[in-house]
């Protein structure tokens, strides 16, 4: 018989302003399921991000279903999970944790997310050559995304360089040689002259972590731009990127199909992923009103 009832929660830094919380429950109650879904902040736990197997331990052992992680917990998480679905042990990276009779079973639903949302925000885009930035356990996900989506050519850019080299590496090694490269932040003027689009993957322009992840003037008309922050929903990217011209895409989709994928995980229900793409919009603009 299904279960309908659930506990749920997100692990991460400054993630106060998640709409994730909304997100799980407003499709909940439109199924009828009573469902809590909780912050483990571990900024305001005093936590540091390595002790992540502790917290996953805890919320098993206080029977939770499952937990969401983000950032900076998505790859320090691997260790401390009893099994890992094929797309995340391929992608080094866990966003969704399902408790499975006392297993930690790793998932990741931001590639499947990003690549949803990247077929319906910009379906002609031209991926001869596209410039990601960022490295970490969201750039791994977007990078293979990318790639599965039929992206020439990927370089990787991050402010760790052996970070963007393993990346680079791994993507080389799962999707042929040539596919993916690393390069030097400084190589971002000549690399973003010739791209067909970026990608921003890092935490920057977050409410936690506001800014620019590039300079503005290497912005131009002939790029397209995909954001994966999707709080506040108009990054100062997002905004900077059609000032220049550019067709963007925000990070709303991407948050709705990874959302609608957890929730498929944590209930074994069918979620309606458009309605959980307009309660993204809707609930980012009431976020963004009471500024």
């Amino acid at each position: 018989m299904a279960k309908d009832s659930y506990l749920v929660g997100l692990i991460g830094s400054g993630i106060g302003p998640s709409l994730s919380p909304a997100l799980h429950q407003r499709e909940a109650d439109r199924q009828g399921l009573r469902y809590v879904y909780r912050l483990i902040d571990i900024d305001v736990l005093g936590t540091p991000p390595e002790a992540v197997g502790d917290l996953v331990r805890a919320a098993r052992d206080l029977g939770f279903d499952g937990l969401n992680i983000t950032h900076p917990c998505k790859q320090l998480v691997l260790g401390h999970l009893d099994a890992l679905a094929p797309q995340a042990e391929a992608l080094g990276a866990v966003n969704t944790v399902v408790f499975d009779d006392g297993r930690a079973v790793g998932h990741n639903t931001d590639v499947t997310g990003f690549a949803a949302s990247f077929a319906r925000g910009l379906p002609d885009a031209p991926l001869e050559r596209v410039v990601q930035l960022g490295a970490g356990g969201a750039g791994a996900a977007v990078a293979h995304a990318m790639l599965t989506l039929g992206a020439e050519r990927i370089t990787v850019v991050d402010a760790l360089p052996e970070r963007a080299a393993a990346l680079a590496a791994a993507l080389t090694a799962r999707f042929g040689a040539d596919r993916a490269h690393a390069a030097e932040t400084g190589r971002l003027p000549e690399l973003t002259r010739t791209a067909d689009g970026i990608v921003h993957a890092t935490p920057t322009g977050m409410a936690a972590h506001p800014g620019l992840p590039l300079p503005a003037g290497l912005l131009h008309p002939g790029l397209w731009v995909a954001e994966v922050v999707y709080r506040p929903l108009e990054t100062e990217l997002v905004r900077a990127a059609r000032a220049a011209g550019c067709a963007v895409l925000d990070g709303g989709g991407m948050a709705a199909f990874q959302a609608a994928d957890a929730f498929r995980l944590f209930t074994g229900r069918e979620p309606d992923s458009a309605r959980m793409l307009a309660d993204v919009t809707g609930l980012a603009g009431a976020v963004a009103a009471t500024r």
